[in-house]
């Protein structure tokens, strides 16, 4: 693992952490400085008579640190690795201490018995799959694994379930279309959220989150009525495709289950998805909050020789920091394994080979310039295999960032694409810029782009990126 800089900035769960990890890297205040290949520790004097035990393992990164900070990774650990990242020679090498020898060892054994169990159902997974590709029923299938009265019996349950909360659900939008939405009011929207709260409870909070966003919607913005009948309209082709979800192909089947908010497991998926190698180009990440001290933080990828696209989910939460190094512009030796679907992006990590080079091929960050119009073709047809997908990760070549009246947009072959950014992320955006044309990375909603990352033209390397929400 290549430390930077800029690398260690991006593990850091708030810009207060950072601030304060910075105020830490002076070598005085670490008595104790030490590395191998596996870790970094150290110990940091605090106001206490006793110094911080602070440990860092490499191969995640993951850390551990004896101050009662509630944030992941606490300062002390950034700062420790700030301090590799800034001069390796003041770490010395041998034995790690035992306190360091311990949390490792016990990592290990965490991380064998979990690769275990993925292994388990993985080979369950793969079972499955085999019988259902020889045509055996799904049900006579899953009847010959471990659980043939649980799991087969809970998934036809909370398919029925879902099936009459949907009839229910349809049954509701034919009632507010006939009022028609000029009689909305707060009592209505009341009733709304009533509704989504009954998808929850019928395990089907895909949908009553779907809901929950038309309700948000009501009256936000003079375009209010054309986003609540869109949002509408895909409420209702959900309720027909579960209605007919047997009759459904298994790409389709598989975005309706995630549409639901029901989740494949992520050892079936590793088993049975569609794998592909290749050297995957970061091409921009976004953290965001969200409820409860929930952060999301979205890595999407483009690979160098298939010039698929990938994206990559986490989650973490109470102040934990996210595992793992993803920086704009950097590169990686991938094998992904992508999540069925009509259009599939989200993938998960089945093998990395180590390699920090960073992008060789000319362009955006290893992503060969193509016409807007190339851009937002793909962006249709990935819309037309899967209505439901609500983010497109669109790369928009010579665009210049403009401000008018209007908002601010980028501008490029005589079209304009209105920009969701916050004041700050847009005034260092258009500084950047200096009015010139740059290759944008963002996250495309349908009504506005969220810029990500932006590259000089021929540049490997991002000269903006976006800062966390």
């Amino acid at each position: 693992m290549t430390l930077t800089m800029e690398g260690v900035l991006a593990l850091a769960p708030d810009e207060a952490s950072a601030k304060a990890a910075r105020g830490l890297t002076s070598p005085a205040k670490w008595p104790l400085l030490g590395a191998d290949d596996a870790a970094v520790w150290g110990e940091c004097q605090g106001s206490g008579s006793k110094p911080y035990q602070t440990q860092v393992d490499l191969s995640g990164p993951a850390f551990r640190c004896s101050c009662p900070s509630r944030k992941f990774p606490c300062k002390h650990g950034l700062a420790l690795l700030m301090l590799r990242a800034q001069d390796a020679s003041k770490f010395s090498g041998g034995e790690p201490p035992a306190w360091v020898a311990e949390w490792l060892a016990s990592r290990g054994e965490r991380a064998q018995k979990k690769e275990e169990r993925d292994q388990k159902a993985a080979d369950r997974a793969a079972e499955r799959a085999v019988q259902l590709a020889d045509g055996v029923d799904p049900a006579q299938a899953a009847s010959a694994l471990a659980d043939p009265e649980g799991a087969t019996k809970r998934e036809a349950q909370r398919w029925r379930r879902i099936e009459e909360a949907a009839g229910e659900l349809q049954r509701w939008l034919g009632d507010q279309i006939g009022r028609g939405l000029g009689a909305l009011d707060d009592a209505a929207i009341r009733g709304w959220r009533t509704m989504a709260a009954r998808m929850v409870d019928a395990q089907a909070p895909g949908l009553g989150q779907r809901l929950t966003a038309a309700a948000d919607g009501w009256r936000a913005g003079a375009d209010w009525p054309e986003r609540m009948l869109a949002r509408l309209g895909l409420l209702q082709l959900a309720c027909d495709a579960i209605g007919r979800r047997e009759a459904l192909p298994a790409a389709v089947h598989a975005d309706l289950r995630t549409l639901c908010g029901w989740p494949l497991d992520q050892a079936e998926v590793l088993a049975t998805g569609e794998r592909l190698s290749d050297r995957w180009t970061v091409i921009g990440v976004i953290v965001e909050e969200r409820d409860a001290r929930l952060n999301e933080r979205r890595v999407w990828l483009q690979g160098e020789r298939s010039s698929r696209r990938a994206w990559l989910l986490d989650h973490t939460h109470g102040g934990r920091g996210f595992e793992g190094l993803w920086l704009p512009g950097s590169s990686k030796d991938l094998t992904l394994v992508f999540y069925p679907g009509g259009a599939p992006l989200r993938a998960l990590v089945a093998d990395e080979t180590p390699s920090t080079e960073s992008a060789s091929t000319e362009g955006a960050a290893g992503v060969t310039p193509q016409a807007w119009s190339a851009e937002w073709e793909r962006v249709a047809q990935r819309i037309a295999a899967h209505p439901f997908a609500s983010l497109h990760p669109v790369v928009l070549s010579n665009a210049t960032p403009v401000a008018s009246d209007a908002g601010p947009h980028l501008t490029a072959e005589g079209r304009a694409v209105p920009l969701r950014l916050g004041d700050e992320d847009w005034w260092s955006l258009m500084a950047v810029s200096g009015a010139h044309p740059l290759d944008v990375m963002g996250e495309w909603d349908g009504v506005r782009l969220s810029p990500l990352t932006a590259w000089a033209a021929g540049s490997a390397r991002p000269l903006w990126t976006r800062s966390a929400a």
